[in-house]
């Protein structure tokens, strides 16, 4: 039967559901907010610090004055994909899902952070895909397993490692790190503090935080 994103990709939109163009475009959004909208698809391991430094880097960029929104992992599974699981197939619709909502939310004009672990490729490829050119940015929060499970802030590996969590990333299933990520941050030793600020930096670099001119004293 395919995953639940192969299924999707099969079924035929229905003639009678036709594509509404609104009044207002992207383009006046954009020069609503002066920024370019963009997602920022944080992925590490559990533990890794995503989404610690996903909600640092929006308080940087609230301070800076940007419209942005922070899709936390654990926060959408309590709602929009509370009914998906932990198995790869669920995994796979749970980040086809994120990547809707993601592309809904820079049609808006927004910065976007997504905190979530996705843990294969091909999964994060086709949410790359939902995008234009240059509105994709993957953020690989880099930190060694060990440490991850040495932190173990929700005691989740203790559990994987006793066999009462099944699927557990990382431990029977497999985390495939980003091979060319657009900003690459190594945690280990180096506070949230100054994670969040070099994810800001090269976001004020790539020019993202204006739409020409000065991007903001950082």
């Amino acid at each position: 039967m395919g995953t639940p994103y192969e299924r999707k990709q099969n079924e035929s939109v229905s003639d009678d559901v036709v594509w509404h163009n609104t009044t207002v475009t992207h383009q006046d959004r954009v020069q609503l907010k002066q920024q370019k909208p963009v997602v920022l698809w944080f992925t590490g391991l559990s533990g890794s610090g995503k989404s610690t430094v996903a909600n640092a880097v929006e308080s940087k960029l609230l301070s800076l004055g940007k419209h942005s929104y922070l899709l936390d992992g654990d926060n959408v599974r309590h709602g929009l994909n509370k009914d998906l699981g932990f198995s790869d197939s669920d995994r796979v619709e749970n980040i086809r899902r994120i990547g809707e909502v993601a592309k809904l939310f820079v049609d808006s004009g927004t910065i976007v952070l997504t905190a979530f672990i996705s843990p294969f490729i091909t999964d994060r490829e086709q949410a790359r895909a939902l995008f234009e050119d240059g509105q994709f940015l993957e953020v690989f929060v880099d930190t060694p397993l060990e440490v991850c499970e040495a932190r173990d802030p929700k005691g989740l590996y203790k559990k994987a490692r006793a066999g009462e969590i099944k699927h557990f990333t990382g431990i029977d299933s497999a985390y495939e790190a980003p091979i060319s990520p657009e900003v690459h941050v190594l945690t280990a030793g180096k506070s949230i503090e100054e994670c969040a600020l070099d994810v800001v930096s090269q976001l004020s670099e790539l020019g993202y935080l204006s739409l020409g001119g000065d991007d903001g004293a950082l």
